[in-house]
């Protein structure tokens, strides 16, 4: 954000639409990599392409800023805006490109991949379990160090780092290393190849019922398909009939016959997990908003930021540390919500404490910006944005912090929501499609701006988005925020008296280690295609 505002001189709305978009696609994309994965490429290889796309990709973005190529494509060197040709300007968007390919690599397969090297440790290895238990626990606290260390000490590093060819240049080494290093291991991990997606399941159920349209279902579901020598299977229900059409029987074909053509034959239990997951579209609509406001985070905060006083007595507070802030919330308010979410309806409740905490960030964020203009125009600062404003950064301090505990309220109940009313086979590509969601908000946010500085702009009022930020009105749009995400909580409550929620797994699965039987899931979903 800072950088396309500074050195590209890009209005606080432009560049915050090119964040959104980006960030959008790293929330949208890990639905299709973990299709990917599944089905053809294993943890391994996904952890492979999306490091080297990612390594890749930030080396593209340091070599975008204007110094690195300057004498190739004939521009000055200055961070100016005329010293950015279309070659960095190709060079920039495409490393954006890659490192949302990256970035989703990771989210998608770096977790599992260590996971099946602890899970399938080397019977080869000359050393015993034991030692083999304390190298991974020595290197389990290493990692855990490191990974604090190392970003608190970027935080403060990067304000003696001028140059954003460096900025950019040193986490491209550092992300090259990494991989060389990943390397190194690859003959001795564990690289299980998938299994095959349970989103092809979904695929062949709309195909199968599809291809039956025209078929009469039968009023008695035992005339329905279903393998009865299976542990796992989903009683029938009476919603949704139209996909029932998929595990009808023919009787001009002989049933070997059908049960080998996947695609035309599915079984009640893969109709019913359909089911399940058509059902929580309406309710995961609500999400799309939690995205919209998580998406000022990155860009119109961070811009308040900018030109705000920074120091602290002589030492000048470095910008991430905000974001180090709302970091800690939200892991903090995760780790509390994990703890308190385990009943049948605490993760929906969680859900609405989430989108309480979005309400009160944009009322507090509103605050913050009216009295920030108020300073802006009592110093005669409206047409002066690159001056520094006599208010503290500390002022932002609790619109990031709500923020931060916002999002990760949200992103834990979301997870234990859907871990508990969904099939166990579609938990997880339900937990991505709900960040995809969240993806589809920040995307949203972009258009949301938009709209609103058009509407804003009519009768040849002023738009409440200009040029710069002094002249824009942010506290306006973050009411409007405020009051559509009072309006969505309101819509949220309705839809949650709305759905019939299953047991928790964790009831389930405790009342299931009493008796040692495997428990069959129970869909009990409403919905309003009968």
């Amino acid at each position: 954000m800072a950088y396309l505002t500074d050195v590209w001189k890009l209005s606080p709305t432009h560049a915050a639409g090119i964040l959104n978009i980006f960030w959008g696609m790293v929330a949208i994309m890990p639905v299709g990599l973990q299709f990917l994965v599944d089905a053809f490429m294993g943890n391994f290889w996904m952890v492979l392409v999306s490091s080297f796309s990612y390594c890749v990709g930030l080396g593209f973005l340091s070599m975008s800023t204007p110094p690195v190529l300057a004498g190739a494509t004939g521009t000055c060197s200055a961070y100016e805006p005329e010293c950015i040709g279309q070659a960095q300007k190709a060079l920039f968007f495409t490393a954006l490109a890659l490192i949302a390919v990256g970035v989703c690599g990771h989210l998608t397969s770096l977790g599992t991949f260590i996971a099946e090297q602890f899970m399938h440790p080397d019977e080869d290895a000359d050393s015993d379990l034991e030692e083999g238990m304390l190298l991974q626990f020595f290197l389990s606290c290493l990692a855990s160090v490191m990974a604090i260390l190392v970003p608190i000490a970027g935080v403060f590093a990067a304000y003696f780092i001028k140059p954003w060819s460096i900025r950019y240049g040193i986490p491209a080494i550092c992300t090259l290393v990494a991989l060389l290093i990943f390397l190194t291991g690859s003959r001795s991990y564990h690289t299980p190849r998938g299994q095959g997606s349970p989103l092809t399941t979904l695929i062949r159920v709309f195909v199968a019922s599809a291809s039956k349209i025209f078929q009469k279902c039968p009023r008695d579901a035992s005339q329905l398909y279903e393998r009865h020598d299976v542990d796992y299977r989903i009683p029938h229900t009476h919603h949704l009939r139209c996909l029932d059409k998929a595990a009808i029987l023919s009787a001009t074909q002989p049933l070997e016959q059908q049960q080998n053509n996947r695609w035309r034959l599915c079984r009640v239990t893969e109709v019913e997990e359909t089911k399940s997951i058509l059902c929580m579209i309406p309710l995961c609509t609500t999400f799309i908003l939690l995205g919209v406001v998580t998406s000022i985070g990155n860009t119109y905060f961070i811009e308040q930021a900018i030109h705000v006083n920074r120091k602290v007595g002589r030492i000048k507070v470095p910008l991430p540390l905000l974001l180090w802030f709302y970091d800690q919330a939200k892991q903090f308010c995760g780790k509390l919500t994990q703890l308190l979410g385990l009943t049948r309806y605490g993760p929906p409740v969680g859900i609405g404490v989430s989108m309480i905490f979005t309400i009160l960030c944009c009322i507090t964020a509103a605050k913050v910006e009216t009295r920030r203009l108020g300073v802006v125009a009592s110093h005669g600062l409206i047409d002066k944005p690159e001056e520094t404003i006599s208010m503290t950064i500390f002022w932002l301090l609790p619109q990031f912090l709500l923020l931060g505990g916002a999002d990760g309220i949200a992103e834990n109940s979301i997870a234990l929501f859907f871990i508990n009313q969904v099939p166990p086979s579609m938990a997880r590509y339900m937990v991505m499609f709900a960040i995809a969601v969240f993806g589809a908000g920040t995307m949203g946010s972009t258009l949301s701006v938009y709209l609103v500085g058009k509407i804003s702009g009519r009768g040849g009022r002023s738009s409440w988005f200009q040029d710069t930020l002094n002249k824009s009105r942010l506290d306006n749009y973050y009411w409007t925020l405020a009051a559509l995400a009072a309006a969505n909580l309101v819509f949220y409550i309705l839809m949650s008296f709305w759905y019939a929620y299953n047991d928790s797994k964790s009831e389930e699965e405790e009342d299931s280690g009493a008796t040692g039987q495997e428990l069959e899931f129970h869909v009990e979903c409403s919905c309003c295609c009968i």
